[in-house]
């Protein structure tokens, strides 16, 4: 199944499917964070969400490019996300592997291609998944209501690391609804998108109003749940055809 087939099959449930069955594959995204300059959470959510749109629409990916098997096999299997972090000569030597740098705000995030479960790199296999905890020093603000949220389920505590994950899931979602064409208005406008953290009292409708929902098998961090619901722009003046997301 390639990127463009039917997502009737998806691979962010957790019920048993074919996709278990085939190679496993995980795709590695590294967040820069040093000690005396942390990025803020909400930025880093957005830069691994963007990453992951990033590397999708990029020509290597795509047709006979140099990924493209590689992001074949990832995408019809079940669809794995690992963030960890590099500071100082960490983050250098993972810049100089194959890969994406998004920076968003504050926030620096590099985006690999896709690798087998057990192997990872060593340059990114020695980085820490633990130790991503990040803040917000003031809240965010609004989302923009003309581009894609993705509304992040309230109630669960998840790090920066497990939640910029599941960002990026609720960003492939959106862009599994795409059009080409639409896809090429989004990529050429820079990915704009917000990741907020939904208001209590309307994430039940989120999740039950045939919205594109990201539901984690729970085994790292918390049980299973559905953590983003992607939503498109409401006004209908930026990328129309998200809004039947």
């Amino acid at each position: 199944m390639t990127s463009d087939a039917p997502r009737t099959d998806t691979p962010f449930r957790s019920e048993p499917s074919a996709r278990d069955t085939a190679p496993q594959f995980v795709l590695p995204l590294v967040v820069r964070i040093e000690r005396a300059a942390p990025p803020t959470r909400t930025d880093a959510l957005e830069a691994a969400a963007r990453a992951v749109l990033v590397i999708l629409s990029d020509e290597r990916s795509v047709g006979d490019g140099e990924w493209a098997q590689a992001m074949r096999d990832w995408q019809d299997a079940r669809i794995r996300k690992v963030v960890r972090r590099a500071r100082g000569a960490e983050w250098r030597r993972a810049e100089a592997l194959d890969g994406i740098k998004v920076t968003t705000g504050s926030a620096e995030v590099r985006v690999f291609p896709p690798v087998p479960l057990d192997g990872w790199p060593k340059d990114l296999a020695r980085l820490q998944v633990s130790g991503t905890d990040l803040d917000d020093p003031e809240p965010p603000p609004a989302a923009d209501p003309s581009a894609p949220v993705m509304w992040l389920n309230p109630d669960l505590g998840m790090t920066a690391g497990k939640t910029m994950a599941q960002a990026g899931h609720g960003a492939q979602l959106a862009w599994w609804e795409l059009s080409d064409a639409e896809r090429k208005e989004w990529r050429e406008a820079g990915f704009p998108l917000s990741v907020r953290t939904a208001d209590p009292e309307r994430w039940p409708a989120l999740t039950t109003g045939g919205l594109p929902v990201v539901r984690d098998a729970g085994f790292t961090e918390i049980p299973p749940s559905d953590t983003v619901v992607s939503e498109g722009p409401r006004t209908g003046d930026f990328l129309p055809g998200l809004a039947r997301l």
